[in-house]
């Protein structure tokens, strides 16, 4: 069964700027088409960096304090390449680069993942070659999960049929608000570790409950 990949839930057709972009049009993108942040691309669409509302705010944020005195700490460190940030005028100085992409191929759980590591919202989708395809959110994310709990059962009964090639009442599966229960009896640990993992898996399941008893072959015998 086919699991769902960044390209099903990314939003194509995106904005982009180029790096000699001036500060006033990235902003007045933003603004018009009501995003947060926009990708900057070269000449062949491979994604440069990414222009956010925070990289635009820092020209309100230093306005009235410039110059930043100098300092060894790190949010003293920070706060300088903020500064300095401030005086670009184009989308080129003022972008966060490199950008953290994902390939369309890549799954949900990987995005969400890869998101989270890099403390960021929102992420550029790219094909095999590098060039951009479209653009992923958190909220795109979290949209896999609203599933029926009758289409998540469907699915595991469906994904554990196709690996363990189980007989109906082999295995019982519950479904509560996503949570997955899973009852009966499994060949070893094995198997019923493997169950629940495989369960884990699709997509709109909050988590897995192993109530599976592990059969004692000498004990059938």
């Amino acid at each position: 069964m086919a699991m769902q990949t960044v390209a099903d839930v990314m939003t194509p057709g995106v904005i982009t700027v180029r790096p000699e972009t001036g500060y006033q049009h990235v902003l007045n993108l933003l603004i018009e088409h009501e995003i947060s942040a926009v990708p900057v691309v070269d000449d062949s669409n491979r994604v440069l960096g990414v222009v956010s509302e925070a990289d635009l705010a820092t020209k309100v944020e230093f306005a009235t304090v410039w110059p930043v005195q100098h300092g060894q700490s790190q949010s003293a460190r920070r706060q300088q390449a903020a500064a300095a940030k401030s005086m670009a005028g184009t989308a080129g100085e003022l972008m966060s680069a490199p950008a953290v992409t994902i390939d369309r191929d890549a799954s949900v759980a990987a995005a969400a993942r890869r998101m989270a590591e890099a403390h960021v919202k929102r992420m550029p989708v790219v094909d095999g070659d590098g060039r951009l395809v479209g653009i992923v959110s958190r909220r795109d994310l979290l949209r896999t999960h609203l599933r029926s709990d009758v289409q998540i059962r469907a699915d595991v009964s469906d994904l554990l049929e196709e690996w363990f090639g189980r007989q109906p009442g082999q295995i019982g599966i519950t479904v509560s608000d996503g949570l997955v229960t899973l009852v009966g009896n499994a060949a070893d640990r094995r198997q019923a570790e493997h169950a629940v993992l495989l369960a884990s898996s699709i997509d709109g399941v909050v988590a897995v409950v192993d109530r599976l008893t592990v059969v004692d072959r000498a004990e059938v015998t």
